[in-house]
């Protein structure tokens, strides 16, 4: 008999998880909230049929155990099997802009079919419409510490 994988073992190790339906995506969503990353940091493949977002995340998988200030890693956030992309609230033409991710989220639709939700700050949202639900999320660089020196709070 195996024993799962906590959550505490992840803590010194670059992430590198996959979502393939709506319970992994909530992993994922997690780890993900309160990233940010400018407008110019998102990219459309429609070749390869992916929507890949360069983010910054904040560790929070490090943040039980941590005697550190907090950190944050750039992460590769992808979509795969895109068929189009929506935005609601987002400048696309302004690059220097700076989102914040709140949520990934997935709406099923016929079959495997439906779209994977970003929900921004500010009301904002990207949408992906996709063939079937595959999403990843990879840290690319070596964690840093925080420029604000603070873990994002969210008031009840």
């Amino acid at each position: 008999m195996t024993e799962d994988a906590r959550f505490e073992d992840g803590t010194t190790r670059p992430l590198n998880l996959g979502a393939m339906d709506i319970e992994d995506l909530a992993v994922l969503s997690a780890l993900a909230q309160d990233a940010v990353f400018p407008v110019s940091e998102m990219t459309w493949q429609p070749k390869h049929r992916r929507l890949a977002l360069l983010i910054n995340r904040m560790r929070w998988e490090d943040q039980t155990v941590a005697t550190r200030p907090p950190e944050r890693v750039q992460s590769l956030l992808v979509i795969e099997n895109v068929l189009g992309v929506g935005s609601q609230g987002v400048d696309r033409s302004d690059r220097d802009t700076v989102l914040s991710l709140m949520s990934v989220t997935f709406e099923p639709g016929p079959d495997a079919s439906g779209n994977v939700l970003l929900t921004l700050a500010g009301d904002g949202a990207l949408r992906a419409e996709v063939e079937a639900l595959e999403v990843s999320l990879r840290d690319v660089t070596r964690p840093y510490v925080a420029p604000s020196g603070k873990v994002p709070q969210h008031p009840q």
